[in-house]
């Protein structure tokens, strides 16, 4: 019964693409024909293939072809509207016509070093080379389309089986193929978080075995797959693979090391099984994927490992965490090669996710609520959104309590934004303003001002300019007053 499911399923997947695909056909069969009037045959491969049985095909199209670069770019110069050759050293030519885009690689039959992850590159010629040599079954189908819009299906490597079983195969033993180029590793994984599949268990013991491998990879490649990873549908599930394979040792040892550290309110497993559960929670928040509330999400108690201590009764804590997280974040991301503004957001929400818990009916004034404001700045939608997913307790009453009490937070942001600019606090006077009433030349004196007014805004909110200009002239003149009481 299972086999008949298993061919049912596979039948339905190929019933998909060619539905998918002949939609394609009147922009995509006068490529083939002008391929075939050269000569040249056209396939459909890769990824392409694989979302097309998935029902997921996006408009980047990849395929591959005997021509050689040059004929190709020949081809696509009388096809295209726009052309691309700045891959034509890799075999690669991309192109783009009524908005559709087209990527045309030569068939490849690459030899690696075993050193680095950059092939010798070598064009093969043939279409069963060329599929062999990809990283995984799934990715290594082809659908040749000929000149007449006919659509053939070529699967040499079984991948649609490995499909419909959703499972990760290596087309060679997986020791060949990470040790060729170990970044496929990581896009195991990442694969495993997009398509919810799960690895064949000989990738899975190759992966925990090649793991230290992957540092023949740089920083920047190892970022664009995490990066994917954590926009997948399950980011979860592949960086559990990444956690028990050893590879986040190598890549995200931040994450490994909150499997070492038990929750303080003993609600979970461990601090990394909560961090996942704040992941989803804040996933389910998200009109969109939101790589920065992701990352926040999953790193935001990356600083407990390093801040564990016991109190006399035995009881766990983790005194200022976020403090040592965001530390933690700037430094991994850094590492990592992350863009400067990547970095600021994620450490920052890190850093002010706790400042919540402080808060209660009362307990603060409207000045704390411009100072939470403020330093969330832009980021405080996701702020948002960041605390209500750290809220994993299982005692309903305190979820609820929180949950009542964020709410609370969030209106009397609401009242106090339609009294006063809460998104952009700055003092009540500018700094030509506070030179002339001080007599000032620009200088170390004037950002003492302005910060003076700004702490002066955040306390007691809007002043007019006369009570802006009597406060700074009391507290000028307070400086002079302490200047000359330390001289004394």
């Amino acid at each position: 019964m299972e086999s008949l499911n298993n061919t049912e399923t596979t039948l339905a997947m190929q019933a998909r693409a060619q539905g998918a695909l002949e939609e394609l056909l009147p922009v995509l069969q006068p490529l083939a024909a002008a391929f075939a009037a050269a000569g040249h045959q056209l396939y459909l491969v890769g990824g392409s293939v694989r979302d097309a049985l998935l029902g997921r095909l996006s408009h980047d199209l990849d395929f591959t072809t005997d021509a050689r670069p040059e004929q190709t770019q020949a081809i696509l110069e009388k096809w295209a509207e726009v052309v691309w050759d700045t891959g034509i050293e890799f075999g690669t030519l991309s192109a783009e016509k009524h908005g559709q885009q087209v990527e045309i690689t030569t068939f490849r039959a690459d030899q690696y070093d075993g050193e680095s992850r950059n092939p010798v590159v070598q064009f093969g010629d043939t279409l069963e080379g060329d599929l062999v040599r990809r990283d995984f079954t799934v990715n290594a189908m082809a659908v040749e389309i000929s000149a007449d819009g006919a659509l053939t299906f070529h699967d040499p490597l079984d991948g649609l089986t490995a499909l419909a079983a959703g499972q990760l195969d290596t087309p060679a033993a997986p020791e060949e193929s990470f040790g060729d180029d170990p970044l496929r590793m990581l896009r195991a994984a990442r694969f495993v978080a997009q398509l919810e599949f799960e690895v064949a268990p000989r990738v899975r013991k190759a992966m925990a075995e090649m793991a230290t491998q992957i540092r023949r990879i740089t920083a920047e490649r190892v970022a664009v797959e995490l990066d994917k990873l954590m926009l997948g549908a399950a980011p979860w599930a592949g960086l559990d693979l990444l956690v028990d394979t050893a590879l986040a040792d190598e890549v995200l040892p931040e994450l490994a090391a909150l499997k070492l550290t038990q929750d303080e309110h003993m609600q979970h497993k461990d601090v990394y099984a909560h961090s996942m559960t704040v992941l989803r929670q804040a996933m389910e928040q998200e009109d969109e994927p939101d790589l920065v509330l992701r990352w926040a999400a999953l790193l935001h108690d990356c600083g407990k490992p390093a801040t564990r201590a016991y109190t006399e009764e035995g009881r766990v804590t983790f005194h200022h965490h976020e403090v040592v997280g965001a530390k933690l974040v700037r430094k991994r991301f850094r590492a990592l090669k992350h863009s400067k503004q990547m970095i600021a957001d994620v450490s920052q929400l890190v850093f002010l996710h706790m400042r919540f818990y402080g808060y209660g009916p009362g307990a603060w004034t409207d000045s704390a609520v411009r100072r939470y404001v403020t330093d969330a700045g832009e980021l405080l939608p996701r702020l948002h959104k960041l605390v209500r997913a750290d809220c994993t307790t299982r005692n309903q009453k305190k979820a609820n309590r929180l949950r009542r009490a964020y709410d609370d937070l969030e209106q009397r942001i609401a009242e106090l934004a339609e009294k006063e600019d809460l998104a952009r606090v700055r003092p009540d006077l500018d700094g030509n303003e506070i030179m002339q009433l001080l007599g000032l030349k620009p200088g170390p004196d004037v950002g003492r001002a302005w910060a003076f007014l700004k702490e002066l805004r955040l306390d007691r909110g809007p002043l007019d300019r006369t009570e802006a200009e009597a406060e700074l002239l009391k507290w000028w003149a307070s400086q002079h007053t302490e200047g000359e009481d330390q001289h004394a």
